[in-house]
């Protein structure tokens, strides 16, 4: 049985992705002195460009 060709991803799935995880967000704001290492919230991140 052959798979449809609608169905196949012959690397169309690989993209960039365009949203960051939080340790990702944490890391590049500590990299920017936007925020400190004792004032980790977890909530209220500011948005962050990738």
């Amino acid at each position: 049985m052959s798979l449809h060709s609608s169905l196949r991803t012959g690397g169309a799935l690989v993209q960039k992705r365009s949203v960051l995880t939080r340790a990702e967000r944490v890391a590049k704001l500590l990299a920017q002195k936007k925020m400190t290492e004792d004032n980790k919230k977890s909530l209220g991140l500011p948005k962050v460009r990738v």
